[in-house]
């Protein structure tokens, strides 16, 4: 089964269009997703690899929440926004269950309280502007001592990969419901009180936020993980949503507090970050075979028009040049498929290239560091992966070795249907492509050069 030939994969999405959007038109965007449960085809995604599906353990691999997290750790580099994803949709439900009388405690953040916070934040940078004279401002004018703008987007991004690790944020995973004990068992002999509140006061705020509302130290490790600047996991969002969030912090642990950069973040993953892990697992080989793969789908072209060329000169009879379509239709499906990441070697057994990270998972040293890096789920330790063994023992791989790569089955019925229809648009486009070439030469004049 396959689905309709016009099929095309998931476009490459540099920035989703909600990055202009209003929290309320992403928290709309967001709920009707939820409700439709579909993403449908048109963007090339069927239901059976939505988001929804992936994020509930419901797919093969290589499609996996598992996939997904070392795509975006290795690959698209913004791990940490399904980490925090993750972290809470799990917090939701956690607080959801704490008793009644220790939850009253941390009032839930209206839209008013937020429409106030944004106006005392207007204030402040308007005060702040207001202390520098004209001749101050034009002079650090563009240099990083101009004033800063709480309601400008941020257009520096964080580092994709540190060199250094800044601590084991959790060191201990949240498995537990309740308020103090539950944050308790996550302090782990870490106190993220002073990082936490350098970023309070970063945020213009003096008050002190109350440590006696519930999963307050797990917050504070929260905000020294996600939203300290240049903290371990630091989230890619705007000066004024992180100012914003810290301002509902300081007044309450209850989840409405994160609701601005929540949706922000589920945005960026539901419209950027999954279509391009789908269009990137549809690739069946690493660069190395789909360039190889390409090659040999040139020199298949190459080959039919040499016959071809061949043949007419000679005094062979129309029919014969009818052979180069051979070379032609082998030419023309190897490199379509190779232009959409497929080798049709590999397709042929429904077979995969192993991921790099992966290649040396059998290898025990290799993968005690393998399993360590995939505790991202709920370390808050940084997402480097540099001094991992794995990247230097791939670099020293010989490109032969790289194009002849081990593989592995393909388990995931519905990635397996799309590689399928786009063989069958290769081999319909190499048929088309054959044929109207084999009529072309099949009508010139013989040559009888010899």
């Amino acid at each position: 089964m396959v689905f309709q030939l016009t099929y095309r994969r998931p476009a490459y999405v540099n920035c989703p269009v909600s990055a202009t959007w209003s929290t309320e038109e992403k928290v709309k965007s967001l709920d009707g997703s939820i409700k439709s449960g579909s993403t449908g085809m048109s963007n090339g995604i069927p239901d059976a690899l939505s988001f929804d599906r992936i994020i509930s353990g419901g797919t093969c691999p290589p499609c996996t929440i598992r996939d997904f997290m070392n795509y975006l750790i290795y690959r698209e580099h913004s791990a940490e926004n399904l980490q925090f994803f993750l972290w809470y949709r799990d917090y939701c439900k956690r607080f959801a269950e704490v008793p009644a009388s220790e939850r009253v405690l941390a009032p839930e953040w209206t839209s008013a309280q937020a429409a106030a916070a944004e106006a005392e934040l207007a204030q402040l940078q308007t005060k702040g502007m207001k202390n520098l004279s004209p001749e101050t401002t034009a002079i650090f004018k563009g240099t990083d001592f101009a004033p800063k703008s709480n309601n400008m987007t941020r257009t520096d991004t964080p580092p994709l990969t540190p060199n250094t690790i800044n601590g084991d944020y959790f060191s201990a995973r949240n498995s537990q419901a309740g308020g103090s004990q539950a944050d308790a068992g996550l302090l782990g002999g870490k106190d993220y009180t002073q990082t936490a509140a350098k970023a309070f006061e970063g945020a213009g705020l003096k008050l002190q936020p109350f440590t006696v509302q519930p999963f307050r130290q797990e917050v504070d490790r929260v905000i020294a993980t996600y939203l300290n600047e240049r903290g371990p996991r630091e989230l890619n969002i705007s000066a004024r949503e992180r100012a914003a969030a810290l301002h509902a912090l300081a007044r309450t642990t209850h989840p409405s507090a994160f609701q601005a950069i929540a949706a922000t973040i589920e945005c960026s993953l539901r419209y950027q970050a999954h279509p391009n892990f789908i269009r990137w697992v549809i690739y069946n080989g690493n660069h190395a075979r789909v360039v190889f793969a390409r090659g040999l789908g040139l020199g298949g072209i190459l080959l039919g028009f040499i016959a071809a060329v061949l043949i007419t000169l000679s005094h062979a009879g129309r029919g014969w040049r009818a052979l180069a379509a051979i070379g032609w239709f082998i030419g023309v499906s190897t490199l379509f498929a190779a232009w959409k990441g497929l080798c049709v070697v590999l397709h042929g057994m429904h077979h995969r290239h192993l991921r790099p990270w992966e290649l040396f998972a059998e290898d025990e040293e290799a993968s005690a560091e393998y399993e360590l890096g995939k505790e991202s789920f709920d370390s808050g330790m940084s997402n480097s992966y540099e001094d991992q063994p794995w990247v230097i023992r791939y670099e020293k791989r010989n490109i032969v070795r790289k194009v002849f790569d081990r593989e592995v089955w393909i388990q995931e019925p519905a990635l397996r249907q799309i590689q399928d229809t786009i063989f069958l648009q290769a081999a319909g486009v190499a048929l088309v492509a054959s044929l109207v070439l084999s009529a072309i030469f099949v009508a010139l004049p013989k040559g009888k050069l010899f």
